[in-house]
């Protein structure tokens, strides 16, 4: 059998393509050299006769193009790069208050611009509805033209198939009925969508192609409607919880909160919890000395029926209860101590936690007494101390104070003390694990010199002129921190998300394409078939597929000998 190259060998002066190409095309050529995508066809309007109603549809044909789809895309990410960079308010009003008070000069420009509130500022409202508009507007025609191209037949074949980038031809004595039948069943085989068209077979295949296109627009417009929805009713809060100590899901429990416009307080989920215990272990030696090895939280925790449940909270592993999930994010200690005035009376006992500054838990943190202090005058005061605390000591002489591991191996607690005015109600916002001095004398301790007095457990720091003393005591609790959120969109933004990589996959990798199979009878009384494929964008797998199907097909229909070597064979026979 021979068989013609799958490539065009008609000259230079036939380009590639379809038969739109022929000066005067026949009947069906159209058809079969139509666009292979759904896309809309865009039509030149004249500027100078445009009304009113022609600019609106200009501006609705710009609106809803890919290319200005992309720049809105290209500008909705461009836009979220301040709100990352700049502190915002709906996140944390404290970051922003110090921003303005250490940039007074850009405060009013970002003002203006919203950048304290980007995401929910009108600029960036505008391009996330603008993308969204366009977004629909580009896939519900082309969703329709799509439909109607799934419920259509594959176009009949060109006038010359010899045109088409992927081409063959052989002769057969099989008749054209029969070659058509067996290119039916081949083709169909193949799952081409098929038919018989006048002298041809015509056939399409790679539909996903488009259905893929369609599925990734359609997965952005879920992931935008997603990620309102999650922004507008999301809630989100921080909660630091001493061992031993609980929490309930309500507002005044938790140390921060945030929350979408949208979400009302009574959507809270019912629960609370208490940390029972914090385990955390770490590697000793080695180049991961001090990395974390069990880091986990045990919690009994009670829902809606008041049953009293047991959990463990990991990283990583949240406690989910309802549509609320319980994240364990942080770790410290809180060592617990002793203040009493001149004449013995405790004023403070309990566990203060105190914030790590480095890996191995060296942590900072203030002591606030603010009520039941009195001085040796018996006049109201309120008490404050600066704590820093090392849950193992590198010992007296070695180095600075910090800590050298992060398990409790030798903790030691430096102290600095301050009488006076807390300013706790100025009605100013105060962190509590920072003290302010402003109105307050510091302790002369350690001789007169000022110097922090280090305490190890046990130990007490007594304060001068009979103002009474702090004790470390030995019982030093570990605290977690938790988040708990409630994330309403983020199941359907992940679906959206593998929807769009499922459908950008087909997108890229099938291919649409159609192939034509014709027979007709020769002058000789052979069988002339030729097949030629037509891809919507060039691909060296067209003619390969083209070659295949040839092979599969000549096994039903076999190469007739050429009239040479048919006239020899008969010489031969007539010789003999």
């Amino acid at each position: 059998m021979s068989k013609t190259d799958t490539t065009d060998t008609t000259g230079a002066a036939d380009a590639p393509g379809d038969d739109a190409l022929d000066a005067t095309p026949a009947p069906g050529d159209e058809a079969a050299g139509a666009d292979l995508s759904t896309a809309p066809r865009e039509e030149t309007i004249g500027g100078p006769t445009l009304g009113v109603v022609g600019w609106i549809r200009w501006f609705w044909r710009q609106l809803t193009s890919m290319r200005v789809a992309l720049i809105l895309l290209f500008l909705l990410s461009l836009g979220a790069v301040p709100g990352s960079l700049i502190p915002q308010s709906s996140a944390d009003e404290m970051k922003v208050a110090d921003f303005k008070k250490a940039h007074e000069t850009l405060t009013p420009l970002y003002e203006k611009l919203q950048l304290f509130d980007v995401y929910s500022s009108v600029w960036f409202s505008a391009i996330y509805i603008l993308l969204f508009v366009s977004l629909i507007g580009c896939i519900v025609p082309r969703t329709w033209q799509f439909v109607g191209q799934l419920r259509g037949l594959p176009p009949g074949a060109p006038k010359r198939l010899t045109r088409l980038p992927a081409y063959t031809t052989w002769r057969t004595e099989a008749a054209p009925e029969e070659v058509h039948e067996a290119a039916l069943a081949v083709l169909k085989g193949r799952r081409f969508r098929a038919r018989t068209a006048g002298d041809a077979v015509a056939a399409e295949k790679g539909y996903l192609r488009e259905a893929g296109n369609l599925l990734f627009h359609l997965a952005l417009i879920v992931m935008l409607v997603a990620f309102a929805w999650g922004q507008l009713f999301k809630s989100e809060g921080g909660k630091l919880v001493v061992e031993g100590d609980g929490f309930s899901n309500t507002l005044t429990q938790y140390d921060d909160f945030k929350s979408g416009s949208q979400f009302g307080v009574d959507e809270l989920e019912p629960f609370n919890f208490t940390l029972d215990s914090f385990t955390g272990t770490y590697e000793k030696s080695g180049p991961q000395r001090g990395t974390p090895r069990t880091f986990e939280a045990a919690v009994t925790y009670t829902q809606g029926d008041g049953t009293d449940k047991k959990a463990v909270i990991r990283v990583n592993e949240p406690l989910k209860v309802g549509d609320s999930k319980i994240y364990l994010i942080a770790h410290g200690y809180a060592p617990v101590v002793t203040v009493r005035d001149g004449q013995g009376k405790i004023v403070y006992r309990g566990a203060v936690p105190l914030l790590p500054i480095d890996n191995n838990i060296t942590s900072t943190g203030a002591i606030k007494v603010m009520d039941g202090y009195r001085d040796k005058n018996g006049d109201k005061e309120q008490l404050g101390f600066k704590a820093f605390f090392v849950p193992t000591f590198a010992g007296a002489g070695k180095g600075s104070m910090f800590s050298q591991f992060p398990a409790l191996d030798f903790p030691v607690m430096a102290l600095t003390g301050y009488h006076g005015n807390l300013r706790v109600d100025s009605g100013l916002p105060q962190n509590v694990y920072q003290l302010d001095t402003s109105k307050m004398t510091q302790f002369k301790v350690g001789g007169g010199t000022g110097v922090a007095q280090r305490l190890v457990p046990g130990e007490t720091m007594p304060l001068p002129d009979g103002a009474g003393s702090i004790k470390f005591e030995k019982d030093i609790k570990e605290w977690a921190s938790f988040q708990v959120s409630q994330q309403p969109g983020n199941g359907l933004a992940l679906s959206g998300a593998v929807a769009a990589i499922a459908g950008l996959t087909g997108s890229l990798f099938i291919q649409r394409r159609r192939i034509w199979v014709r027979a007709v009878r020769g002058e000789d009384g052979t069988t002339v078939v030729e097949m030629a494929g037509l891809g919507r964008s060039e691909s060296a797998k067209l003619p390969e597929e083209l070659a295949d199907l040839a092979v599969a097909l000549t096994a039903q229909a076999p190469q007739a000998p050429e009239p040479a070597e048919a006239e020899a064979e008969a010489s031969e026979g007539v010789e003999k």
